[in-house]
C-alpha cells in the first residue's frame, strides 16, 4: 500500500515504468515466521510504515517467546519438585522411603488381614523391618515423620486432627480402608435406639459436622499453594497484544500518509 516499498528493479534504467515490490502475500508470510522462529529473512522494510509493523511484530515475538520460555522452565521446575509419593502404590514400590504403622494397632491389624495384593506387599515390607519401621504410639509416628525419610499409616480421623495442629504435616493419598464409629452398648439396651435415633438426627441437623469443624479442625493451616505452573492467560500476555494492535494502526495512518504525500508529489510532478 505505501508506494515508498515499491521500487525500480533495474536502476539504471530509470525511465522504466516497471516497479515491484518485495513484500508479496508469500513473503510478507516468510518474514512473519523468520521473525517468529528467531531467524530473521533477507527482506528488509524500506517505507517507514512497513518498518512500524515490522518493528512490532519483532517486538511482539520476542515478548511471546520470552513468555513461553520462561513459563517452560517454571513447568519443568515444578516437575522436579513434585513429591515422590502421591499414593499407597508408589509406597510400595520402593524402599528408600520407610513406612509403619502402631504394632498391635488396628491399622496393623488391617494390614496383616487384607487380601488385596498393594496392602500384601506393604504388609511384607513392614513385617520385615518390624523392629525398625513399627512405632509403639502415634506420638512416635509423628517424630519420625518430622525427622526422617519415614511415612506414618493410620487412621484417616486422626491424621486429620494432627495435621490441621501441625503445619509442617500433610495427609498423601486417599483413604486406603473405609469403616464407621458406633457407640456400644449392651445388649437389649433400651438406650441402643435413643442413642442412634438422636446421632441420626444431629447428623442430619448438620451439628454433627458444626461440632467437627470446631473441635477437629483446629486453627487450620493455610492452603498449600497450587503445585501445578499455571499457564499463560489474556490477564499474563494481554498487554503486548494491545501494543501489536497499536502499532499496526499506526503504521496505517503513517501508509495513508505516506500515499497521500506521495500523490501530492506526483501532482505536483505533472504539473
Amino acid at each position: 500500500f505505501s508506494p515508498y516499498e515499491w521500487y525500480n528493479p533495474h536502476p539504471c534504467n530509470p525511465d522504466l515504468d516497471l516497479v515491484e515490490n518485495n513484500f508479496t502475500l508469500l513473503n510478507s508470510f516468510w518474514f512473519g515466521v523468520g521473525a517468529l522462529m528467531r531467524q530473521g529473512s533477507e527482506l528488509m522494510p524500506k517505507a517507514l510504515s512497513t518498518r512500524i509493523v515490522g518493528g512490532i511484530w519483532w517486538f511482539f515475538t520476542l515478548i511471546i517467546i520470552s513468555s513461553y520460555t520462561a513459563n517452560l522452565a517454571a513447568f519443568l521446575t515444578v516437575e522436579r519438585m513434585e513429591s515422590p509419593i502421591d499414593s499407597a502404590d508408589d509406597l510400595a514400590k520402593q524402599t528408600r522411603i520407610e513406612y509403619g504403622v502402631v504394632e498391635d494397632g488396628s491399622t496393623m491389624t488391617f494390614f496383616k488381614k487384607t487380601k488385596i495384593s498393594t496392602y500384601d506387599k506393604m504388609w511384607e515390607f513392614m513385617s520385615s523391618r518390624r523392629h525398625s519401621v513399627m512405632v509403639k504410639n502415634i506420638d512416635e509416628g509423628i517424630h519420625r515423620v518430622l525427622t526422617s525419610d519415614y511415612a506414618f499409616l493410620m487412621e484417616s480421623t486422626t491424621i486429620e486432627f494432627v495435621t490441621q495442629r501441625n503445619c509442617n504435616l500433610t495427609q498423601i493419598g486417599g483413604l486406603i480402608d473405609s469403616k464407621a464409629y458406633g457407640v456400644g452398648t449392651p445388649m437389649g439396651s433400651p438406650y441402643r435406639d435413643k442413642i442412634t435415633i438422636a446421632i441420626l438426627q444431629l447428623q442430619e441437623e448438620g451439628k454433627l459436622h458444626m461440632m467437627k469443624e470446631k473441635w477437629w479442625r483446629g486453627n487450620g493451616c493455610p492452603e498449600e499453594e497450587s503445585k501445578e505452573a499455571s499457564a499463560l492467560g489474556v490477564q499474563n500476555i494481554g498487554g503486548i497484544f494491545i501494543v501489536l494492535a497499536a502499532g499496526l494502526v499506526l503504521s496505517v495512518f503513517v501508509a495513508v500518509g505516506e500515499f497521500l504525500y506521495k500523490s501530492k508529489q506526483n501532482a505536483q510532478l505533472e504539473k
